[in-house]
């Protein structure tokens, strides 16, 4: 017997009180409701807990080691769905999100298939455009180098029993992305991923206001995600990670440039 589809959608949450209302909200607003929604309270020192809290259909569990690797498993392995979905606490949804995944794995041929979708950039100006440059750089540029798409860890869908084959062998390092090492064990099981560019989440560019020691020690998960399963092409990653350090000077400049004028991103 086929067991019905159902979805839950699973966020890791670290310190989010100025994020997660509008997440929330953008879930409470869906065409079709999730059958279950989990934020994952990753040892939070402000109000996340309790903005989630307010929110009857959220249930909140909690990952005690630090990270959102861990924050994920935990959220994926206490979800009672067939479908699990994986955004982050400053994602804002659009409305046909669920109705997007649920249609797209009614179909049988699906059962086996992990997706995941691009993005706008809510808080910079041109923020459909700065979503499609980072569509090419994530998925086209990634997967020339990789032989396959990347998991978007604020925007992706896996059946539960993707999760169940793949799960003992992902790795639990701080020092990589825990999205990216989640793609390329789900690509050596043999199992696909679809990467649908109109399937678009609102997300937050945060650390491009960080201090530039910061920035660049994020952007180095990349190809040390490469590195670290012995993948020659992590070199085009590190690569990739300077030439976007280098460019976030001008991102900056215009930035700051319209908000001295009063001109914020909507």
């Amino acid at each position: 017997m086929i067991k019905p589809l159902t979805l839950t959608i699973v966020i890791p949450a670290y310190n989010e009180e100025n994020h997660l209302s509008a997440c929330l909200n953008s879930i409470k607003t869906q065409t079709v409701m999730p059958d279950e929604v989990i934020v994952v309270d990753n040892n939070s020192t402000d109000k996340t807990a309790k903005i989630a809290s307010s929110y009857p259909f959220v249930r909140i569990i909690n990952a005690s080691q630090q990270g959102i690797v861990f924050a994920r498993d935990r959220g994926f392995n206490s979800c009672t769905s067939t479908l699990i979905g994986r955004i982050d606490a400053d994602c804002v949804l659009p409305n046909d999100w669920v109705a997007y995944a649920r249609d797209f794995y009614s179909q049988p041929r699906h059962a086996d298939v992990a997706l995941t979708g691009g993005c706008y950039i809510y808080n910079v100006r041109l923020p459909r455009f700065a979503g499609w440059v980072q569509g090419q750089i994530a998925f086209r540029f990634n997967r020339l180098i990789m032989g396959h798409y990347i998991l978007f860890g604020s925007n992706m869908v896996l059946p539960k029993q993707v999760w169940q084959k793949v799960k003992p062998t992902v790795c639990h390092d701080n020092d990589i992305h825990e999205d990216l090492d989640l793609a390329i064990h789900v690509d050596r099981l043999g199992l696909a991923i679809t990467y649908h560019e109109g399937l678009k989440v609102g997300i937050k560019m945060r650390r491009i206001f960080t201090n530039r020691r910061a920035l660049w020690g994020n952007l180095l998960l990349w190809p040390n995600t490469l590195k670290r399963h012995q993948k020659p092409t992590w070199v085009f990653g590190w690569i990739g990670a300077a030439m976007l350090y280098c460019s976030f000077p001008i991102v900056l400049s215009a930035e700051y440039l319209a908000r001295l004028f009063g001109r914020e991103p909507k």
